[in-house]
């Protein structure tokens, strides 16, 4: 399963994003990721999960990015939850076509691995392709 928190900037997307990764550290018996653009928020996640800097990797597509978390998936056959901060950044996403094509492969590979993704977007729920409505968890 895709998640999706979407808002415009400044909102408070992350923190609705770090509270869930954190509340479900309980309920996983699973590894958790939580993927982001710095190490700012090192000290607000669960010992328990792994945070990784996609900025200390030399990515620089939409493409890699998902080649990226592919490598992540068939490494940790315990993965459970993949938490994605700054999506539209992290994963150098910058028209809605890429956006669509992202998700849909976050899908598959949700299906064919059994791992479940949540998505911080900065874009309203408005602004976001059809495709992407039904995911929706909280738009602030």
């Amino acid at each position: 399963m895709v998640e999706i928190i979407s808002g415009e900037k400044g909102k408070g997307k992350t923190k609705a994003l770090l509270d869930k990764v954190n509340a479900s550290v309980a309920s996983t018996s699973g590894n958790i990721v939580y993927l982001d653009k710095n190490q700012k928020h090192m000290f607000e996640l669960n010992n328990k999960v792994r945070l990784i800097n996609v900025t200390d990797y030399p990515l620089d597509d939409c493409d890699m990015f998902l080649g990226f978390v592919c490598g992540i998936v068939s490494q940790d056959h315990d993965l459970e939850e993949m938490y994605l901060d700054s999506f539209l950044t992290i994963a150098f996403i910058k028209e809605d076509w890429q956006l669509s094509h992202a998700f849909g492969k976050l899908e598959e590979i949700s299906e064919k691995y059994n791992v479940n993704f949540v998505l911080s977007i900065s874009k309203d729920k408005e602004s976001l392709p059809e495709c992407m409505s039904e995911n929706i968890i909280l738009s602030l």
